[in-house]
Parts: structure tokens; C-alpha cells; sequence
């Protein structure tokens, strides 16, 4: 087993039970402690365990949400492969609103400079990418910026979304599940979220695979709201025709 696989199913175990204990994966893996170690710190800086005294527990039981620095180290390659498959489903012309992420961020990276648009965005670092580009209007939404994802929330953010008709919503989220739907830890960005979602014609999910094994506080939409879905081809294919018969076309980049 691959050191990866080995992570993955270590994340999976400490979704499942609460935690995980170093020396017990040691046994069952057939590696030795320090092995495990070096997997769990691999995971800490993934920022989606936290280190505990002889083993490790998921960051969602402990309520805390990686910073965006910590999560845009993660998953780099799979999350550049869903942005470009985003592309396909940018109108011609028109208008779209991309959702703070790190998964949007790639897609602000690479829009095309042939397409004359309206973006809609909550993010202070995406607004200033955007801003010089002269095929793009760009809406910047006001509000509280939080901290922890520099996302802009609350009346100021909310009010503007209210009134807008846009054609595609990129949408992001910490949590997805056929089951809970939708989830992110904040409430107030869960808010924003649910706007942006009935702001828009089209809502299409940029998630990678290990978003789709948590369910946080705070639901902002089903997964019937949203049309196309799109991760990596590490989504499990029994996952992925799930997905699809609760509504959204799967698209694995």
C-alpha cells in the first residue's frame, strides 16, 4: 500500500471512530509506529487531523476549520484538474459568481481572456486577481471578511445577492454528502452560500474526493440544488453514481 492509500484510509478510520490510535494502525497496516507518526503528521499539516496524545482526531470533531493558507497546500494537482474541467461550463458571455475556495481560486486563475463576463465574488485576494483582467467586470460583495478563509459574510454580502440573476455559480464546500447535502463549519458562510445558490440559473460544486467523507455544522444546500458536480478521479465510482441518482451530472477530472 501507498503511503497516500495508507492516509486515506487512516482519515477514513478517524472520520468513522472518532479517532485513531498510533499503535493500533501500526498492527494492522504492518508498519512500524514511526510510519504512523510520520502519517499523521502528514495529515496534522493536511489540516485535516489534529495530533492527540498516541494517535490523532478528525479536525471536525474538534469543531476547527484549516486555515486557507493550510488548505490550498492540499490537494494541489487534483483541485488545478477540476478547475480546468470548470471551464466547459462557463457561459459564452454573461455573468457567474465563484464562491470563495481554494478549488474556485484555481478557476479565477485560468479564466479565459476571450470571454467577455460579470464575476461575482466574495473574496478580497480574488477580487484583486480578477480586477486588472479588461474582459471582466468584476463585483466585488462586501460584508465582515472572515480571517480564517478571507471570504466576506453577513447583511453587506447578503443584501447584493438578493438581487442578482447570475448564469453559473461556482460553488464551494468543506463537506458533501448525499445524505447531509452541502455543509461548511460557519454559519455565516454557509449563508452566503445558500445565496449565491439561489442567485444563480446554474449551480456547479468544485469539490475534491476528501470533501465528499465529511459533514460539518452548518448545511447551505442539497445535493438536488446543484448541477453538475465536479472532483477528481479519486471519487469512488459507487460515490459518484449516488451523486448522480440524487441529481447532478458527476464529472471525475
Amino acid at each position: 500500500m501507498y503511503a497516500e492509500e495508507r492516509q486515506q484510509e487512516i482519515l477514513r478510520r478517524a472520520r468513522t471512530a472518532g479517532r485513531v490510535d498510533v499503535v493500533t494502525l501500526a498492527e494492522e497496516f504492518t508498519v512500524t509506529t514511526e510510519t504512523i507518526r510520520r502519517d499523521l503528521t502528514a495529515l496534522e499539516r493536511a489540516g485535516v487531523l489534529r495530533r492527540v496524545h498516541g494517535g490523532a482526531i478528525p479536525v471536525e470533531r474538534l469543531g476547527f476549520e484549516p486555515e486557507l493558507a493550510t488548505r490550498d497546500e492540499v490537494m494541489t494537482a487534483e483541485k488545478e484538474r477540476i478547475a480546468k474541467a470548470a471551464l466547459a461550463e462557463l457561459p459564452e458571455d454573461g455573468s457567474v459568481i465563484i464562491d470563495a475556495g481554494t478549488t474556485t481560486g484555481r478557476l479565477v486563475q485560468i479564466l479565459p481572456a476571450d470571454r467577455e463576463l460579470t464575476v461575482i465574488v466574495n473574496s478580497p485576494p480574488l477580487a484583486t486577481a480578477l480586477a486588472a483582467r479588461p474582459n471582466l467586470s468584476v463585483i466585488m460583495l462586501g460584508g465582515r471578511v472572515r480571517g480564517r478563509t478571507l471570504a466576506t459574510v453577513d447583511d453587506w454580502a447578503l443584501q447584493p445577492l438578493a438581487h442578482l440573476n447570475a448564469d453559473v455559480a461556482f460553488i464551494a464546500a468543506n463537506g458533501c454528502s448525499v445524505a447531509k447535502g452541502l455543509t461548511t463549519p460557519d454559519p455565516a458562510e454557509a449563508a452566503i452560500k445558500r445565496a449565491m445558490v439561489r442567485a444563480a440559473e446554474r449551480c456547479v460544486l468544485l469539490a475534491d474526493h476528501t470533501k465528499f467523507t465529511n459533514t460539518y455544522l452548518a448545511r447551505f444546500a442539497s445535493m438536488a440544488e446543484i448541477d453538475v458536480v465536479i472532483s477528481d478521479t479519486g471519487l469512488d465510482p459507487a460515490l459518484a453514481a449516488e451523486l448522480t441518482a440524487a441529481g447532478p451530472e458527476v464529472v471525475r477530472a
